[in-house]
This record gives C-alpha cells, sequence and structure tokens, in this order.
C-alpha cells in the first residue's frame, strides 16, 4: 500500500479537527471542553495523528501547548482540508437553490462606506435569501490572517504595495485622494481655491491614513500642515458631519462617487499632487470560492466598472 493510501485510511477527520482545536486555544483541556470531549480522548486523538504522520506535532512550552515546525504544515494544510469540505457544503446548497447561502467579506469601514455600500445593496436585491457578513479591519495584517484562516472568501481594499506569492490580487479600480467640502458651504461655492487657503480651515480628518497623505501634500507645496479640528476613524461620521457645511476633509474618489449626492458633497477646486492607489479583490490562491462568493465578486466587478478607467477625477468631483 501507498504512503498516501495509508495516511487516507488511518488518518482520521476528527483527530485533525482535534489538533487544530488544541492548536488554536493552546491548552488540550481548553480544547476538551469546547469539543465537548475528556482530556484523554484529546491526548490518545494527537498521538494517533502524531503515530500516523510520523512527526512530532505538538509541543508543551511556558505559554502552553504549541505546534512544532511539522505541526504548522500539517495545520495549514488542515484548514485548507476542512476548508473545501466546508465549500462543498456550500456548492451542494447553491445546486438545491442558486440565491441563497452565505458571503464573508473583509474590508476596511473606509470602503464599507463606499464601494462595498452599493454592491451589497444591488446583491441583496437580487439574492434576497443571502446573507453577507462583513468583518470590518483597517490593519491590513489582521485582515490578511483572517483570509487566510479561512474566516472570510475575500478582501476589499486598497493597495499600494506588492504582496506575496500566495495571493490573488484583481485590481478593480484605481483610486485618489480629494479635498472634500459640502457644496452648500463657503468652500464648496467657490470656483478656485489656492491651497494654502485651506492652511486654516476646520479640518476633519482621520488621522490613520488621509492624515499622512494631506501633511505631504501641505509639506509638498512648503506650507505648514493644518490643525486638525475634529479626528475620527468612522468614514460614516465623516460624511455625515462634512454634510453639516461646517467642515472641509479629504476623502477617496470611491467614497466620494457613491456619497457625495446622497450628501451633498463635492471635490474642491483646489490642485494637488497624490499618487494613485488600487481598489482590489484580494483571494488565496488555491482556494475554492462558493459560488454565491462568486456571484457577488462579480456584483463588485460590475458595480466598480464606471470608476476603472479614471475618469473618475470627473466623476467622483461631481459626486457621482
Amino acid at each position: 500500500m501507498k504512503w498516501e493510501d495509508r495516511i487516507g485510511c488511518r488518518l482520521k477527520l476528527h483527530d485533525l479537527h482535534v489538533l487544530l482545536t488544541v492548536a488554536e486555544l493552546g491548552s488540550m483541556g481548553r480544547a476538551a471542553r469546547r469539543l465537548s470531549i475528556s482530556q484523554p480522548s484529546v491526548s490518545k486523538a494527537i498521538i494517533d495523528i502524531e503515530r500516523t504522520i510520523g512527526a512530532r506535532l505538538l509541543v508543551r512550552s511556558s505559554r502552553g501547548v504549541e505546534a512544532t515546525e511539522y505541526g504548522r504544515v500539517l495545520l495549514q494544510r488542515g484548514l485548507g482540508a476542512f476548508d473545501e469540505l466546508r465549500q462543498g457544503i456550500r456548492d451542494i446548497e447553491f445546486l438545491s437553490d442558486p440565491a441563497v447561502g452565505e458571503v464573508y467579506v473583509g474590508c476596511p469601514e473606509a470602503i464599507s462606506a463606499g464601494l462595498l455600500s452599493a454592491v451589497i445593496e444591488r446583491f441583496s436585491r437580487q439574492y434576497p435569501k443571502a446573507v453577507v457578513n462583513v468583518i470590518n479591519e483597517g490593519d491590513l495584517a489582521q485582515q490578511l490572517q483572517r483570509l487566510r484562516d479561512r474566516q472570510v472568501d475575500f478582501l476589499v481594499r486598497r493597495v499600494s504595495d506588492a504582496l506575496d506569492d500566495s495571493l490573488n490580487v484583481e485590481v478593480l479600480h484605481p483610486d485618489r485622494l480629494f479635498i472634500v467640502s459640502s457644496r452648500d458651504s463657503p468652500w464648496g461655492r467657490r470656483r478656485k481655491i489656492n491651497l494654502s487657503e485651506l492652511v486654516n480651515a476646520p479640518w476633519l480628518l482621520s488621522p490613520n491614513f488621509y492624515g499622512p497623505i494631506l501633511a505631504d501634500i501641505f509639506e509638498a507645496s512648503g506650507l505648514a500642515t493644518p490643525d486638525v479640528n475634529v479626528k475620527s476613524f468612522s468614514t460614516h461620521q465623516t460624511i455625515n458631519l462634512l454634510a453639516t457645511g461646517r467642515f472641509v476633509s479629504a476623502l477617496s474618489g470611491g467614497q466620494l462617487y457613491f456619497n457625495g449626492s446622497r450628501f451633498s458633497l463635492k471635490a474642491l477646486p483646489v490642485e494637488i499632487a497624490t499618487r494613485p492607489w488600487m481598489m482590489a479583490i484580494i483571494t488565496l490562491k488555491n482556494r475554492t470560492i462558493s459560488p454565491i462568493a462568486q456571484t457577488f465578486m462579480q456584483c463588485a466587478r460590475e458595480i466598480a466598472r464606471p470608476l476603472a478607467d479614471l475618469g473618475l477625477r470627473r466623476k467622483a468631483a461631481n459626486g457621482g
């Protein structure tokens, strides 16, 4: 019998599930409680799988139970195996009813307030029985870990640097920064504005992404960085406060395109030099995507298509 055939006969999914749970929780006792089995049963499952593989998979450390180098390799492949099985069940559900299923999307809140909301609105009208789960995290490393752990089907986010070879990156549209106000504000009624006039404007800004870009813009023009009156990480709050006419802020072209008309916002007529970035769908290579998730991704492509030609400047400036 070939070694691969022996593994197929002797390696049990139950034991692999136990191994994954122990590695996740770092404790055989906690794994036993979660799985509602005895701790000796957990120990036996680990021993059986180590005998089958022929390598030590777990070791005890000061932090609890940790995977060895061999264990980490098997855990990564084990996650993929369980994910494929889960996707198989979702495929069967889709065959019985193509309009049902669940989609898991990882997306920063800033993009949820623009592109993603428009995609969900169309998708939910076409597939009212489907469920969309949005995981809002801005940190790229955290999002990529969720993707690799199969907690999300794909990511929708901006990409400015190359990612590693384990990922597929599909560009939806280019994007860039605009300085924005309400159409009804004193700034919004101007036909031309010099950047220097905005140094003392009442600024409302997200400090983590747009703040540093804006500081570079003013510095490159030999101007002092403006003081920020309101700092908010919430794009929804920023858009609502901009609509009052009190503030100026910075938004991406996509955010302005999808929210400009609704909230009466406009890009101010001020020349700024910024590097564009790409809005993209990020998936894990060699991973099966469920049919309903593929349908959602196609909807995202269709919604993003009007922005894909960087006629974005004119369309975003006019608020869609």
